[in-house]
């Protein structure tokens, strides 16, 4: 599976995996290590590059470093895994709960 062409439209694509493992664990001041450790519990699952490399948009940067925040504070990885995916569906659940409040406002 190949990646769309790099491009302007891409730049301000948050799902876009721009960032190889090396990248990602720099930006991000952690280890290759960990970054395999939040794909094997679940929490990101990396694009492939055609040559099989790891590739992280900037969305699975921020949950990868929320998941830092929280190991490096003493949550147990899987601990800290739970909680940013339900942190993730409670925003995710407030924003749609946002749109439809909208919507309704809108119809009247």
């Amino acid at each position: 599976m190949s990646s769309p062409p790099a491009g302007p439209a891409n730049f301000d694509d948050e799902d876009y995996p721009a960032f190889t493992m090396g990248r990602a664990a720099e930006m991000l001041g952690t280890t290759p290590g960990f970054l395999r450790s939040l794909d094997e519990a679940k929490l990101i699952t990396p694009q492939r590059s055609e040559g099989g490399h790891r590739r992280y948009s900037r969305y699975q940067l921020r949950l990868a470093a929320r998941a830092r925040e929280l190991v490096d504070q003493g949550t147990a990885l899987e601990a800290a895994c739970r909680i940013i995916i339900l942190e993730d569906q409670l925003a995710e659940a407030l924003r749609i709960n946002e749109q439809l409040k909208n919507q309704g406002a809108s119809d009247d």
